[in-house]
């Protein structure tokens, strides 16, 4: 008793606080019963997944099916007895109900019969997947307009009722006054969003893909989800911060794959400048190799279109090489030097220089250039900048998107004996963690990737026009091409390269010695010990690298301990991973891989019942299952009992007041 008197006397102030939530015994202790309580249920299904670059179609099905496993409900709730056909049917309508009702009500001869065995189907598959979850978590994701009917056929007991009876008088009630479509739509979306406890999307949202705004809308309405920046993404949070050299590059990106949909219609960017500014400059120019690459794309195009892209592409290629050079002046900590690429052209003999040697360009029609000062933007070029800059900065829809990647993201994060991040942990050749040296500090491991998210919330968040704010964006834009950076993982991208000089050995990009010790179970322990994980136990979880699944390559690397989980979720990457993307899923009973086969679209999905094709590795089994106890949000919950418990004593010791 003594103990507890002292603990409450050194934390009195804060338990006057907690008093202001809790006002009396009667309060404390029952948030204690039901904290205690929620530490005993299973730990919440944690999905992973990455590098989704766009592909919002395959995303928002793998949403709605939650990777399989509302399937694997609905297949466990129907039972052999009902055929495959119509089980498949039904997944579909718990996937894409408004699309799928009209559909199936005009192939039933009994409505009303249909209607009341679809619903107890969907109330048995909503029983189902809320299981793992409190009855206060189930209710705050209730549609308002039938939480109370909810409530009651998901929790109701039914040992003094005739069951059937029971549902049949709501279920009638509901099918005569015309709410069934209403009713089968909410319940659907309660099950997708009950199927999920926990999102983490490592990185990559952006670029490839024709919408990664529809997946960011996704995610925004996710109740659980976190976010470890790519370098794909990092590069659209400096150009919706403003930067220059970033919106270039956002833009040339789209325009090397024919992509500005959500350019242009996602966010509402107007690149009317640019295309005009490119008829003017660039018409007579020679553009061939600025030519998008299609094979990502769907729908034929015409010739003559594509050269306007090209003319587009090779008109902000330019300005984003001359940007390039001012960052690289302004940061000579990038070590960058030699990528200043404008300058080391000789354009008498129509040569330039990479890494101590002279090629020749296969492009030296530059018309936008001044020999004598090629990193100077014209004053068109300029104009052209200064709207495309207004146009990020006003997009309303851009900002929200990029604030809710900064408010979900950061460079890395560890749940769970699990540390997630996007691309790669620097090392040196021999091993160790390679020191980088930024704003006159070294960094290395742990501490460097701290640096790298902070300096890359200086970008958005630093007042307007401060010298920090450019520091930021500067950096956002070394995260994303930069040959120490984190989230890139390359010595080098030769974008240049490859659009003005034919040799491929200036082509190559080496990887960082990261990915050379990834199955070294010595060095895959010294990271999990460098972020404070257990070293027996815990995993490393990371994308960026396709991983090569049809040549037999496996996502597991150092005997288990490091998973990387890009399997292709972009089109351009099916072909030469096999499969369309992992799933990394986490339930109480382990760890599972999910590896996915291409999807063809939502229609196909809809009308034909196509689902997307998983096969399931559970590659760790736990000895025993897991509750919420043994998780991080457990250890926080554990802690506010032993606070609530103080609070009492400190009632009960009339150190803090009781109040009705």
């Amino acid at each position: 008793m003594e103990h507890t008197e002292v603990k409450v006397r050194k934390n009195l102030k804060y338990l006057t606080l907690l008093a202001q939530e809790y006002p009396n015994i009667a309060s404390a202790c029952s948030e204690i019963i039901n904290l205690q309580a929620i530490l005993k249920l299973p730990k919440g299904t944690e999905h992973f997944m990455s590098d989704l670059h766009g592909e919002a179609e395959a995303f928002t099905h793998i949403m709605n099916n939650a990777s399989g496993i509302i399937r694997e409900k609905v297949d466990r709730v129907l039972g052999e007895e009902v055929p495959p056909e119509e089980r498949a049917e039904f997944a579909t309508l718990i996937y894409y109900p408004s699309r799928k009702l009209d559909e199936l009500k005009d192939r039933q001869a009994d409505l009303d019969a249909w209607y009341r065995q679809t619903l107890y189907r969907l109330i048995d598959v909503c029983r189902v997947v809320s299981s793992k979850h409190t009855r206060s978590f189930v209710r705050k994701r209730l549609p308002k307009n039938y939480a109370y009917i909810l409530d009651e056929l998901l929790h109701a007991h039914f040992e003094d009722h005739d069951k059937e009876f029971y549902y049949d008088q709501i279920l009638a009630s509901i099918i005569d006054v015309g709410r069934a479509d209403d009713f089968i739509e909410a319940l659907c979306e309660l099950i997708k969003s009950l199927a999920v406890f926990k999102l983490h999307i490592l990185g990559d949202l952006y670029d490839r893909g024709p919408r990664p705004d529809l997946i960011v809308e996704q995610l925004m309405n996710h109740h659980s989800v976190d976010i470890q920046w790519g370098n794909h993404d990092v590069v659209w949070m400096g150009a919706a911060a403003g930067s220059p050299v970033c919106i270039a590059t956002v833009i040339r990106t789209s325009l090397a794959y024919n992509n500005m949909e959500a350019l242009e219609d996602g966010y509402g960017i107007n690149l009317r400048p640019l295309a005009l500014f490119a008829e003017d400059e660039y018409r007579d120019c020679d553009v061939h190799h600025f030519y998008p690459n299609l094979n990502e794309r769907r729908e034929p195009y015409h010739r003559s279109e594509l050269a306007r892209v090209a003319r587009m592409h090779k008109a902000i290629a330019v300005i984003m090489f001359k940007l390039e050079c001012a960052v690289i002046d302004r940061n000579p900590d990038f070590e960058l030097e030699e990528r200043d690429f404008l300058r080391r052209i000789d354009y008498g003999t129509g040569t330039v220089l990479v890494e101590g040697k002279r090629y020749p360009l296969q492009d030296d029609d530059l018309p936008t250039v001044d020999p004598a000062d090629p990193a100077r933007l014209t004053d068109r070029e300029q104009a052209v900048m200064n709207a495309l800059c207004r146009s990020f900065l006003e997009s309303e829809r851009l900002q929200r998107h990029i604030r809710f990647l900064y408010a979900k993201g950061g460079v890395y994060h560890a749940e769970n004996g699990n540390l997630l991040f996007h691309g790669a942990i620097p090392l040196a050749e021999s091993g160790g963690f390679l020191v980088e040296t930024f704003e006159h500090h070294g960094y290395a491991g742990r501490e460097l990737l701290d640096y790298c998210d902070a300096r890359a919330r200086r970008a958005y968040f630093a007042p307007e026009d401060s010298a920090e704010r450019l520091s930021g964006c500067d950096f956002l834009w070394y995260l994303w091409c930069g040959k120490l950076s984190p989230l890139y993982g390359r010595d080098k991208m030769t974008t240049f390269e490859r659009l003005f000089v034919a040799d491929p050995a200036t082509h190559e990009e080496h990887s960082n010695p990261y990915y050379r010790f990834i199955n070294d179970t010595k060095m895959d322990r010294a990271i999990l010990a460098e972020f404070g994980l257990d070293q027996t136990y815990s995993h490393i979880v990371n994308g960026h690298v396709p991983v090569k699944a049809v040549q037999g390559e496996s996502p597991l690397k150092g005997a288990g301990r490091m998973i990387c989980i890009d399997g292709g979720f972009c089109r351009a990457y099916h072909e030469k991973t096999g499969i369309a993307g992992y799933t990394l899923v986490y339930t109480s009973r382990g760890l599972s891989l999910r590896a996915h086969q291409p999807f063809e679209s939502i229609d196909k999905a809809v009308q034909q019942n196509m689902d997307i094709v998983s096969s399931v590795d559970v590659f760790e089994t736990n000895e025993r299952r897991l509750l919420v106890g043994d998780t991080d949000e457990g250890r926080r919950l554990a802690a506010n009992v032993q606070d609530l418990k103080l609070l009492v004593a400190a009632y009960q010791m009339g150190l803090v007041k009781e109040k009705d």
